[in-house]
């Protein structure tokens, strides 16, 4: 009988704890659904003044983004029908100005606003704290100590080593001619721009080219897929989700094996540099690189960078020293394949500078000037990097007069930008004269803006332009580039452009 009361009572007491969860389930549930419903409200009043494209009540605009090729025209669309910005949607939480033109452009990137954290969290275990994301006094500070690095002294020796890096590419494209005349661009162009940063800032003989399956090779690759991957995959929008996902699994594994390939070769420099700490007795031995001028940069404390900092900037300009510039290469040579007339005229414009020789040089490389502009165009068509994120740290009313306000989160569309009708007749169309002296000198400011601008533009643009035209270069002069008519590329954005299907074309090793 008692052992029965006793049992009832723990009975009664367990579905009263069960109905207290419960209730406090609920009640937290309205608690959350109420703190959506303010944030919602909170970003309705804040976009109050740019309409845009028709929301779901759920996804908002994201259903109508499929990483099918098209949604960059889809952008380019909204843009007509809102002119200057307009916003977008991802779900029924997050809200984005998407700007289309450039005088909103000149006027958010002549401030400091940091970047926007919303995509570059995907990307920050790899590249860490470093120029790219950082923020304030300490990107300041980062980008002073690390402009020698690209003064033209340091960049002069790469243009040789970037040439090298091309040549070996060239030569496997020479051997592949014997079973195909088709070659994928970016896989190729990827590896050899990789091979080229790791001589040229590193002074790292990777072999990369030659042997992709070297670990390190295959943990930045597996890290690029899988960032890639998950701008396109929802669930994986959630820190935990994707931790707890076999891709968060193999991301993980990437890192480790990238970070410890960092730390060696910083080791073994750190090591060599214990003899020689002047960068005047580095020079007599070898070219200066970007990690000797990392080590041995001193602010006006005499502070260099911690070894925390030191791995996030050799990280990131891994990063953004490869698949950007092989970005810019692979489409470049896609629109000289599509415009056989400008190919050509590349092409005799190089044999004229380089004549007989197979290397460029330093001196050579403000000889080219209609690939040059060739260079520009295809940037203009296809930027390497899309879209650029800024979150405002104050409110800015623009020049038409409406405001933002602060805690917004804004996306410059490099894309939209570039081909804005009211200040590039007929956009769409390949011109490369556009980019002449006499039609530079007249053009807004910030109608083209391949590596941003204002304090925040990219540190490695003089790098990037060098390396495209020297690639460039050695590839026309050796090879013949046409299109494969039935696998015409399909724009991918995401951190940089790439194509869904690749870009793919076709080699015909030119007459001497």
């Amino acid at each position: 009988m008692a052992s029965s009361l006793i049992f009832d009572l723990l009975s009664l007491n367990f579905i009263w704890l069960c109905q207290c969860a419960a209730w406090f389930c609920v009640l937290a549930l309205i608690i959350q659904a109420y703190k959506l419903y303010l944030r919602r409200k909170e970003l309705v009043a804040a976009f109050k003044d740019f309409p845009g494209p028709k929301t779901h009540w759920l996804y908002g605009n994201a259903h109508e983004f499929k990483a099918d090729g098209k949604d960059l025209d889809l952008i380019y669309d909204y843009a007509g029908k809102y002119p200057y910005a307009f916003t977008l949607w991802l779900g029924s939480f997050f809200a984005s100005l998407t700007v289309s033109h450039p005088d909103y452009a000149k006027q958010i990137l002549s401030r400091t606003d940091p970047k926007d954290n919303f995509g570059y969290r995907f990307i920050t275990p790899w590249i860490g704290k470093g120029l790219l994301v950082l923020s304030g006094p300490k990107w300041f500070q980062h980008r002073r100590l690390l402009t020698p690095g690209f003064h033209y002294d340091v960049l002069k020796p790469y243009v040789k080593l970037t040439s090298d890096c091309t040549k070996t590419m060239l030569a496997k494209w020479d051997r592949l001619l014997s079973d195909t005349n088709e070659v994928e661009l970016f896989h190729h162009v990827s590896l050899m721009t990789l091979d080229t940063i790791m001589k040229c800032a590193f002074s790292y003989e990777s072999n990369c080219q030659n042997d992709s399956e070297n670990a390190y090779i295959k943990a930045v690759y597996e890290i690029c897929y899988i960032v890639d991957f998950r701008f396109g995959c929802i669930p994986y929008q959630s820190d935990l989700i994707f931790h707890l996902s076999p891709h968060g699994f193999r991301f993980r594994r990437a890192l480790k094996i990238a970070h410890r390939h960092t730390a060696k070769v910083i080791k073994e420099r750190v090591e060599s540099l214990k003899q020689d700490t002047e960068l005047e007795k580095i020079k007599q031995k070898r070219h200066l690189d970007f990690l000797d001028i990392l080590l041995c940069a001193k602010d006006e404390n005499d502070q260099g960078l911690s070894d925390e900092d030191l791995q996030a900037e050799v990280d990131t300009f891994m990063f953004e020293g490869h698949d950007t510039t092989a970005s810019g290469i692979s489409w470049t040579l896609y629109c000289m394949a599509k415009y056989p007339e400008h190919q050509q005229k590349c092409r005799e414009e190089i044999r004229e500078v380089l004549g007989g020789r197979d290397t460029v040089e330093w001196d050579d490389l403000g000889k080219f000037p209609h690939l040059t502009m060739c260079i520009k165009e295809s940037m203009r068509l296809y930027p390497p990097v899309p879209g650029v994120a800024r979150e405002l740290t104050t409110p800015i009313t623009f020049c038409d007069g409406r405001t933002l306000q602060k805690g917004s989160h804004v996306l410059l569309s490099l894309y939209n930008i570039n081909r804005c009708s009211s200040l590039w007749e007929e956009p769409e169309v390949f011109n490369p004269q556009r980019f002449s002296p006499e039609n530079s000198s007249t053009r807004h400011s910030h109608a083209f803006l391949p590596f941003s601008a204002g304090a925040r533009n990219c540190i490695g643009q003089n790098f990037a332009m060098n390396e495209m035209k020297a690639a460039l270069a050695l590839t026309l002069k050796r090879f013949e580039l046409s299109p494969v008519p039935d696998k015409e590329p399909l724009k991918l954005p995401q951190l940089i452009l790439r194509s869904l299907n690749g870009i793919h074309i076709n080699l015909k090793k030119v007459e001497n």
